[in-house]
């Protein structure tokens, strides 16, 4: 598995962005080589991606990728977020200026750099608060995406602390969003959960907020138009917060996002 390492001075974030090059297979063909981006990209070799990707590439599971591990700044609850709306407390200020270096900045970059492959598409993935970061990029600009997968996703993010005025209904962000939003039928999402993600249950029904949060915005994108051929949701019994469980569901994310079956 080659990988490159690449720095990008970002003038949107005014610091160095690292990015890790997970590169395709020497025999790919170059016109079907397809881009994934990856937020908490120093993450990566603790899981370690490397050997994901040499299986799924020897059992012939995926087709082709080049995969954009995006290393987080010191700043990562202030980059990643929404881009539209801060976190009640003032968190992911920084989250349009993220969306920006991404789009205009890496983007570019990733064409010019590797501009003997001819990508057939681009999804975005990411865990925890990156997962969220992720999503809402791919909402952003749909027309420049067609996968997201977000692990254990950060969907608690909220305009208004939790009280008495606080309602999920109104207040969670990324449920607005979605909510306010168009159908975009060529977009397809992956969902995963942990049972052991947390254990707080702010309204005591007995399920951890994770999963009550990314249900409901399951339910949000299928009020949309969204099927249950474009979403796909996976809940780990033993699933905890950690990389460790992210490792153990990205496989299955790879196979569904990239399998040969839907070339």
């Amino acid at each position: 598995m080659q990988i490159r390492q690449y720095r990008i001075e970002s003038k949107f974030l005014d610091r160095e962005v690292i990015i890790d090059f997970y590169l395709p297979p020497q025999a790919s063909d170059l016109n079907n080589i397809r881009l994934l981006l990856i937020n908490d990209g120093q993450d990566l070799p603790v899981m370690p991606f490397t050997k994901i990707l040499e299986l799924m590439y020897s059992q012939q599971y995926i087709t082709p990728l080049l995969c954009a591990g995006i290393h987080c700044g010191v700043e990562r609850k202030m980059e990643y977020g929404t881009a539209d709306t801060l976190h009640y407390a003032g968190l992911g200020a920084k989250a349009g200026a993220y969306t920006r270096f991404v789009m205009q900045e890496l983007l570019p970059f990733i064409h010019s750099t590797f501009n003997e492959y001819a990508f057939k598409d681009k999804s975005f993935a990411g865990f925890s608060l990156g997962g969220l970061s992720a999503l809402d990029t791919v909402y952003h600009y749909p027309k420049e995406f067609i996968n997201v997968g977000v692990f254990s996703g950060s969907f608690w993010w909220r305009s208004k602390k939790y009280g008495k005025d606080y309602s999920d209904d109104k207040d969670r962000i990324m449920h607005q969003q979605v909510r306010k939003g168009q159908h975009y039928p060529w977009l397809r999402f992956f969902f995963e959960c942990g049972a052991l993600d947390e254990l707080a249950d702010r309204n005591n029904n007995g399920v951890i907020d994770s999963i009550d949060d990314t249900l409901d915005l399951i339910q949000e994108l299928k009020k949309k138009g969204y099927t249950d051929d474009a979403i796909e949701y996976l809940e780990l019994a033993d699933g905890m917060h950690n990389i460790a469980t992210w490792a153990r569901a990205f496989p299955q994310f790879l196979v569904w996002a990239f399998s040969k079956d839907r070339r």
